[in-house]
């Protein structure tokens, strides 16, 4: 399965690989060294967009869920917020999933700037904010941009109702996303440089 909007990357390299390949056959253009490697050449981008795109389904896991795949970058208490950080890779699944059941309350940009995803001034970066209201009260998931991962993809608007584990959204070729919740109601599951999986790895619960 891929992530919607992938027909608009894979199609035209699809057409172009098969077009190409029936010159050869056809004789069209004679087989060439260059004919062969320009064919594997949009053979290997084809299956580069593959494993970008894809976006296997998921089972939810239990508590509060990540909302991307890859490792955790940080863990801390600002404020009144408990923010979990995830950085995210360009050979990780790039579909970002809600934490928790949520009712999209509202859906804002803002930012300046491409700097590396991983490092504290990134939080100035071009990114999204989602408010969600949750039954733990209004949480946060931010989509950060970084130097390669500028394009950022919403699946969702204010007024949708989510399933936790349901598709949020993308960020293409990677980045971050940060997760922001109530601190005083909930105990994080996670550390620094732990692996999750959106959707599936639990990464808070609620206090007791």
């Amino acid at each position: 399965m891929f992530a919607p909007g992938a027909g608009r990357f894979l199609g035209p390299v699809a057409v172009a690989l098969v077009v190409v390949v029936l010159l050869g056959i056809s004789g069209a253009f004679p087989a060439s060294v260059a004919l062969v490697g320009f064919a594997a050449g949009l053979a290997a981008l084809l299956g580069f967009l593959a494993a970008f795109f894809r976006d296997p389904d998921r089972a939810p896991g239990a508590a509060i869920v990540s909302a991307a795949d890859g490792r955790v970058r940080s863990v801390e208490r600002i404020g009144d917020r408990l923010r979990i950080s995830v950085f995210m890779n360009v050979t990780n699944v790039h579909v970002n999933r809600f934490p928790l059941a949520s009712t999209v309350a509202a859906v804002s940009s803002g930012g300046r700037g491409f700097r590396p995803a991983y490092a504290p001034e990134a939080e100035a970066n071009v990114q999204r904010r989602y408010r969600l209201d949750t039954e733990l009260g209004p949480i946060e998931v931010v989509q950060i941009t970084g130097i390669v991962a500028r394009r950022l993809v919403s699946f969702v608007r204010p007024g949708d109702r989510a399933a936790k584990g349901d598709r949020l959204g993308m960020i293409v070729l990677g980045s971050r996303v940060d997760v922001h919740l109530p601190a005083d109601r909930v105990e994080p599951l996670v550390a620094p440089g732990q692996a999750v999986r959106a959707g599936v790895t639990s990464i808070a619960r609620e206090r007791t």
